[in-house]
C-alpha cells in the first residue's frame, strides 16, 4: 500500500514537472521560434527583391549597425532608462497618494477623478513642449513627462483595488471597532497590492514612451534614445535607426518584465497572492 502511494506521488510530481515544461515551451520557445522565422523571411525577401537599404534594411544589416554603434546605444538606453524609472517612481508615489485620497472620500473622488481621466486623454506631444518650455531642456523635464504619462494607470488601478476590499472583512473590522487607519493599513492596502502592481506594470511601458518623447522634443544634442532617433532620422542612417527603435522596444519590454517578475515574487512570498488577484498555493 505504501509503495503504491509513493509511486502515485512520483507520477503526480512527474506530471506536474512535464506540465511546467510544456507551459514554458508555449510561453517562450514558440514566440521565439516565430520571431526567428519572421526574421528569416524578412532577410530572404530583402536579398531576393534587391530592395534598397534606404527603404528596408535587412535584419543582418540592422544587427551589424547595432554592433557597430553598441556603445552609443548602451549609453542612450541607460539615459532613457534612468529618466523613465525616475518618472515611474514619481508617478507611483503621486498616483498612490491620490488613490488613497480617492478611496477615503466619495466627494473627492467624484470631484477630481474626471480630471485624472482628462490627464490621460491629453496627447503627450501636446504636454511635452509645455513642460520643456517651462522647466528647460534638461533631465527634470524628461522625467516629468514620463511621470505625467504614466500616472493614470497607477491612480485608476490602485483606486479600484482599495475599493474592492472584502465586505465580510470590512464588517469584521468594524465589529472590532477598528479605526479607519487600521482598516486602510491592515486590509485595504494589502488587498489592493495586485491592482497597484498591475498599474505600475502598465505605467512602466508608458514611462519609457514618455521619456523617449521628451528626449525627442528636447533635441538631438541631448543623450537618450529619443534624441538618438532624431539624429539617425536626420542622417538617413536607416539600419542604425531600426537598431535604435529595437533598443527602445527592448527597454520597454524589459521594464515590463522586471516589474512583473518582482511583483509576482513579492506577492507570492509575502502575501500568498498573484498579479491576477488570486490566492497562490503555498508550499507545505
Amino acid at each position: 500500500m505504501q509503495s503504491d502511494t509513493i509511486q502515485s506521488d512520483t507520477k503526480f510530481l512527474q506530471s506536474g514537472r512535464a506540465s511546467a515544461v510544456l507551459s514554458w515551451l508555449i510561453a517562450f520557445v514558440i514566440p521565439l521560434a516565430t520571431a526567428i522565422l519572421l526574421l528569416a523571411i524578412w532577410q530572404i525577401f530583402v536579398q531576393v527583391s534587391g530592395i534598397s537599404k534606404f527603404i528596408l534594411p535587412s535584419p543582418l544589416a540592422i544587427l551589424q549597425a547595432a554592433w557597430r554603434t553598441r556603445m552609443e546605444l548602451l549609453n542612450a538606453t541607460g539615459r532613457t532608462c534612468l529618466a523613465a524609472l525616475s518618472g515611474l517612481a514619481a508617478s507611483t508615489i503621486a498616483g498612490t497618494i491620490v488613490a488613497l485620497a480617492f478611496s477615503q472620500s466619495l466627494l473627492l473622488r467624484r470631484a477630481l477623478y474626471p480630471y485624472a481621466v482628462l490627464l490621460q486623454t491629453v496627447p503627450i506631444i501636446a504636454i511635452a513642449p509645455i513642460i520643456i518650455v517651462s522647466l528647460g531642456r534638461g533631465f527634470l523635464s524628461i522625467s516629468l513627462i514620463a511621470c505625467v504619462i504614466s500616472m493614470f494607470p497607477v491612480i485608476t488601478n490602485t483606486t479600484t483595488g482599495l475599493l474592492q476590499a472584502d465586505r465580510n472583512l470590512l464588517d469584521l473590522f468594524r465589529l472590532n471597532n477598528a479605526s479607519w487607519w487600521q482598516v486602510l493599513i491592515r486590509l485595504r492596502l494589502p488587498s489592493s497590492l495586485p491592482y497597484l502592481l498591475t498599474g505600475i506594470r502598465i505605467a512602466g511601458g508608458s514611462a519609457v514612451v514618455g521619456a523617449i518623447v521628451g528626449e525627442f522634443f528636447v533635441g538631438s544634442g541631448q543623450p537618450g534614445l529619443g534624441a538618438l532617433i532624431q539624429r539617425k532620422t536626420a542622417s538617413l542612417a536607416l539600419p542604425e535607426l531600426y537598431a535604435t527603435v529595437i533598443a527602445s522596444t527592448l527597454l520597454g519590454t524589459g521594464v515590463f518584465g522586471l516589474i512583473t517578475f518582482f511583483g509576482e515574487l513579492v506577492l507570492n512570498r509575502r502575501f500568498g497572492m498573484s498579479l491576477s488577484g488570486s490566492t497562490a498555493q503555498r508550499k507545505r
